[in-house]
This record gives structure tokens, C-alpha cells and sequence, in this order.
């Protein structure tokens, strides 16, 4: 087992990984940025390392400087948590090569599902179904155009190294084609220096539904439920629940049998997600593999009992699954997350600052993943998360009740937060009755 782990992140997930090492009795060190000096995971963590000013290209992104940190305090591993380097194979490499366990998937692995097409072909070959479209990048807009002709509009041209939306354009008509084809090409080569795009049929209003994997070195894999996360603004999740309202058991068992196969076929290890779209059919059409924990995984652990961040450690340390997961894998009860952001309710405007007054909500059921404090400031520099609210219940109602209750005795003060917004999602009648999908929110404004 690792004796001391070093953490490449900051803010609530940085808390949720020292918390998993502590029950394990490993020693932590935080990295932090300048702007960071007074974050909660560098008072809770054993030691800390500043590596550099607020920038992130200057402290989180800066390998040498995360790299030099772990051998100077001489941890064992290093946990990259989500987001930063979290999926950056470069990163595991030299992790790697400095004599370093990643706590993640092998830097192959990791290239291979963060190229977005190379990801798709790989999972069509396994036999995971997925959308009509380019079998690799598209060289130009003829050929898009070609393409989208065949499988009919509208399409979906996406960024091969992309992600979070960016580098993608919806085409609804061949007109608009080649000049959406040049921005989806401008917009990946400025996000993520890579101008490939490729094109997929483009699913009207679907469901987005997660699978949670976790694979051990030696070839096992397991798939640990699903989750909703259908309720998003531009591409970004607000509110995640598991499990789906509209995944029955037959379809969780049949998705859960072809996935455990495709990811043991590639060698997948350490924890990930597997995102799809599903279509008014109830087909489910395989979009991307994040090969890392996700923002939403308490939904996960509450529904299954598995703490995914101390599993995550566990086959990192070279356990067998059935020694980190020893029974059966059973879903029980109803999970929702609800994301509280430094953002304006309606306008969504940014709004760091200082807290002047807190309350986090307690009592049965719920769960607040956060590092904010009275008094702590929300930086402009990262991104806007003040914490994570998750409810939990033995059936959705009870799940919908307390996260009511819960979001009610939650106050922030002194920025604006987006929990008013989340408390009309939750008195939507669509809400209520589960009828979910990626246009939700535009439903909610206009009523």
C-alpha cells in the first residue's frame, strides 16, 4: 500500500481524496497556487507544496513543478482528482517515469479515449453501439458534407480532442456546413491545439446517461450503475441523479455485460465514466469515455455503498477487484446531486468573492462536498464550484424531499449561487416526472 500520496488538484475534490487516504492511513501533500495559500486542502492535508502563482498554466497545468513537488516531500503516487491533468497521458508518463504510481488509467489507455474518434472506433469494434458517422477525422467540408448527405441532417461536427462543448457545432442544414466546419476547426485548434474534427448524427433533445466503470490491473472490470445527467447548460452538468428514471434493468444488465467486455478488451484500469446519448427510442449510443472520477461520482457511492475514491487507490495499489468490491454489486435507494456554482441564478455571470455567511444543510440523507468556509473566497481563477449537494432516499420522492429541504437550509453570502435555480428544477413538473433530456433548461425559462 502507498504510504504517502500527493494530490494534483485543489478545492472539494483535493478534501474528498485526503478523506480517502485518511481512512486508508496514508499520508497526503497538497499542491497549491498562490491564490490558494488559505484553501481547506492545504490545512487538512499532512504537508503542502505551493508550485506557483494563481494562473493555472503556472501551478495546477505545471508538470515540473507537480513533479518536483512529489519527489521533494517523497510521496509514493500522485492522485490527479478531475479536471487539470487529470486525463492528460503526457502527465501519467512521467509520472511514471519519475518512479511514480498514477492514480488512474495507463497513459495508453487514457490517449486512446482522449482522442474522441479513436475512443468511438474502439468501442464500435468491442461491440458498444454508437452513432452514425465519420469513421476517423474529416479532411475537409466536401467531405463533411458528404457525409451528413448520407446519414441525413442534422449532424454533429465534434472536436477530436475535445470536450466540455467546445470545437462543436450543430449543422441542421447543408448550407450551414462549411462555415460551421470552419469554427468547429478554428475553435478546437484555439481550446485544444488540435484543429481535428469528426461528425456524428446529432440526437434531438436525448437523455445523457452514464455508466460508472472501475477496472483492476489484472483485467477485471465492473460496472457500478448508471447516472442521469440529462439537466446541463452548454454541455456542463448542473443536476445528476442515479439511478435513471428511464434505464430499466434489462437495458442496465445488457449495457453493463457489453462494457465490462469492450474496457477489459482495451486494458482499462483505475476508475471512469462511459457517456451516452439516448434517443426517444430508448437506444443508448455511445458519445465518450472520461478516464477519470467525475464531479458526480457521490451519486454512485451513496447508491452503491462503494467509496470509488479509496477503490480508485486500491487497484492503483495492485488489488484484485473482488478484494475492493467483495459481494455483489447492488443499487439501493435514489442519489441526486445538485452542483451549488459562484454563478448568477438566471444570467449565469460569474460571482467570485468573499463568503460573508454560511450554512450547510445536514441531517439524514444529505451529503455537501465543498471547500468553502465562512469567510473563504471563491477565486476567479478556477472554475466556479462552491460545493456539491447530494440527497440521498429509498426511492426518488424521498431523494427529491430532502434535497428540497436541504437546499432551503443552505445559505451562501456574499456571492450570488445558482441554488435558486436548482430549486425550480426541482418544482418542474417535468422534474418531478422524470421526463429528462438535454433541452430541459431551455423549458425551464420559457416558463
Amino acid at each position: 500500500m502507498f504510504g504517502k500520496i500527493l494530490i494534483a488538484n485543489r478545492g472539494e475534490i483535493a478534501l474528498r481524496v485526503i478523506c480517502a487516504c485518511k481512512d486508508l492511513g496514508i499520508r497526503t501533500v497538497a499542491v497549491y497556487s498562490e491564490a490558494d495559500r488559505d484553501s481547506l486542502h492545504v490545512r487538512f492535508a499532512d504537508e503542502a507544496v505551493c508550485i506557483g502563482p494563481a494562473k493555472s498554466t503556472r501551478s495546477y497545468l505545471d508538470m515540473p513543478s507537480i513533479i518536483s513537488a512529489a519527489e521533494i516531500t517523497n510521496v509514493d503516487a500522485i492522485h490527479p482528482g478531475y479536471g487539470f491533468l487529470s486525463e492528460n497521458a503526457d502527465f501519467a508518463e512521467v509520472c511514471q517515469a519519475s518512479g511514480l504510481d498514477f492514480i488512474g488509467p495507463r497513459p495508453e489507455v487514457t490517449r486512446l479515449m482522449g482522442f474522441k474518434q479513436h475512443a468511438r472506433e474502439a468501442m464500435a469494434k468491442a461491440g458498444v453501439p454508437v452513432l452514425p458517422g465519420s469513421r476517423g477525422i474529416l479532411s475537409d467540408a466536401a467531405q463533411a458534407a458528404s457525409l451528413a448527405a448520407e446519414i441525413g441532417y442534422p449532424v454533429l461536427l465534434k472536436a477530436a480532442a475535445g470536450g466540455g462543448g467546445r470545437g462543436m457545432r450543430i449543422v441542421r442544414q447543408e448550407s450551414e456546413l462549411a462555415s460551421l466546419f470552419a469554427q468547429a476547426r478554428q475553435e478546437a485548434e484555439a481550446s485544444f491545439s488540435c484543429a481535428d474534427v469528426y461528425l456524428e448524427k446529432y440526437i434531438l433533445a436525448p437523455r445523457h446517461i452514464e455508466f460508472q466503470v472501475l477496472g483492476d490491473l489484472h483485467g477485471d472490470v465492473a460496472v457500478l450503475g448508471e447516472r442521469e445527467c440529462s439537466i446541463q447548460r452548454r454541455h456542463q452538468k448542473l443536476v445528476e441523479e442515479a439511478p435513471s428514471p428511464a434505464v430499466a434493468p434489462s437495458l442496465r444488465e445488457r449495457m453493463s455485460t457489453i462494457l465490462r467486455s469492450a474496457l477489459s478488451e482495451i486494458g482499462y484500469s483505475n476508475a471512469g465514466t462511459v457517456e451516452f446519448l439516448m434517443d426517444a427510442t430508448g437506444e443508448l449510443h455511445f458519445i465518450e469515455v472520461n478516464a477519470r472520477i467525475q464531479v458526480e461520482h457521490p451519486v454512485t457511492e451513496f447508491i452503491t455503498g462503494i467509496d470509488l475514491v479509496k477503490a480508485q487507490i486500491l487497484v492503483a495499489a495492485g488489488l484484485h477487484l473482488h478484494e475492493v468490491i467483495p459481494g455483489p454489486i447492488q443499487l439501493n435507494g435514489h442519489a441526486i446531486e445538485c452542483r451549488i456554482n459562484a454563478e448568477h441564478p438566471k444570467t449565469f455571470t460569474p460571482s467570485p468573492g468573499r463568503i460573508t455567511g454560511l450554512n450547510i444543510p445536514g441531517g439524514i440523507g444529505i451529503r455537501v462536498d465543498t471547500a468553502a468556509y465562512q469567510d473563504g473566497v471563491i477565486s476567479p481563477y478556477y472554475d466556479s464550484l462552491v460545493a456539491k449537494l447530494i440527497a440521498f432516499g429509498h426511492d426518488r420522492t424521498e431523494a427529491i424531499g430532502r434535497m428540497n429541504r436541504a437546499l432551503e437550509m443552505f445559505v451562501v453570502e456574499g456571492i450570488h449561487t445558482t441554488i435558486p435555480l436548482h430549486q425550480r428544477i426541482l418544482a418542474h413538473p417535468d422534474f418531478l416526472a422524470g421526463k429528462l433530456d438535454t433541452d430541459f433548461l431551455s423549458r425551464l425559462d420559457a416558463a
